[in-house]
């Protein structure tokens, strides 16, 4: 389907995406947009640079009416990655009401009861509303990383977003987690580290 198909199809539909499910630090921010203006020139944030968001996103703000649920780190420790991003979902539903339509970037809906919520793999490079929200909810998370460098600077925040790049998982190695890690996730590179109980997922 060419892009103008994708946007024929889901007009009017309230658009969802999400950063840092992936993570093993930081927050899981889910953002869903309403379009009530033009975002002809939005796309999916992975493809843009931090500056070039930050150019972007007063602007679809200006264009959409949007929700923005943030998990914290605790909280997928204690509910799992699965349940928290039912949570985020049945809350923007529950923000734009039951009687619209959603499109959702991935291809499950993790137990969510609505039937007309619609998932589309890699829907934020396909649909623009889609890819609106995905700039929202990366300027936001990278705005939270920025917070979380400050406090801890060994890790690298503000560069891997709390991703587990090879500095980072060195750093982990050498100083331990801290209160933002997901302790919860398994990182391969650190499953066999004796040498230091704290940095043991």
């Amino acid at each position: 389907m060419s892009t103008e198909d994708f946007e024929a199809k889901y007009k009017d539909y309230i658009f969802i995406d999400e950063v840092g499910r992936g993570n093993i630090a930081g927050e899981m921010v889910f953002t869903g947009v309403m379009v009530t203006g033009d975002v002809s020139f939005a796309s999916d944030s992975k493809q843009l640079t931090k500056a070039q968001r930050e150019d972007l996103v007063d602007k679809i703000k200006n264009n959409v009416q949007h929700c923005t649920v943030v998990t914290g780190a605790q909280e997928i420790d204690e509910k799992g990655i699965s349940a928290s991003i039912k949570k985020s979902l049945e809350v923007i539903i529950m923000y734009f009401g039951n009687d619209k339509r959603y499109l959702y970037d991935g291809n499950k809906t993790f137990g969510v009861d609505h039937p007309h919520l619609e998932t589309l793999v890699k829907a934020d490079a396909k649909v623009k509303g889609v890819g609106a929200a995905s700039i929202i909810a990366k300027h936001l998370k990278d705005a939270l990383m920025l917070v979380h460098d400050k406090q801890y600077p060994e890790y690298g925040f503000k560069d891997n977003s709390g991703y587990a790049t090879k500095m980072h998982i060195e750093a982990i190695k050498k100083y331990g987690l801290t209160p933002i890690h997901r302790k919860s996730f398994q990182v391969k590179e650190l499953e066999c580290d004796s040498t230091n109980a704290n940095v043991l997922f």
